[in-house]
């Protein structure tokens, strides 16, 4: 049975989820900053996911770049699957600006994770919530 990966579940709110994955926005107020998990059990990389499910994961991982990008005005999305420290398949979504706190380097431990101030938070949220599921986030079997 799939479960999400403690860290996972400490460091984010779960926003919704699409046919494969569960969508999370990270608690870290330095970049609007999503993350994608494949609801597989067991799963570390993504050639471990069968055809079917790679291509759901890339379908999934475009939707929700564009749609990030075109809702925050990004200068860049970053899209990465590292896991060192997590290793639950799961494929970040950050979105970057020439002016944050780590341009042009990569966002990890280029600045102490900030809190959102709550009311951001819930509108950061309902906004990629709103953006997203008119294109197929279901937010209520998340």
């Amino acid at each position: 049975m799939f479960q999400l990966d403690h860290r996972l579940e400490a460091d984010t709110q779960l926003l919704g989820a699409f046919p494969l994955s569960l969508l999370l926005l990270s608690k870290d107020a330095n970049y609007p900053w999503c993350i994608l998990v494949p609801k597989r059990k067991g799963m570390r990389e993504i050639y471990q996911l069968n055809k079917t499910d790679r291509q759901q994961l890339l379908d999934e991982s475009c939707l929700l770049a564009e749609t990030l990008s075109d809702l925050f005005g990004a200068d860049k999305i970053n899209v990465a699957t590292i896991g060192n420290r997590v290793p639950q398949l799961h494929m970040h979504h950050v979105v970057r600006f020439e002016n944050d706190a780590a341009w042009p380097g990569p966002v990890w431990g280029a600045a102490a994770a900030a809190a959102y101030p709550p009311q951001l938070f819930s509108e950061t949220a309902a906004s990629i919530v709103a953006a997203l599921a008119p294109l197929g986030l279901q937010t209520e079997q998340a």
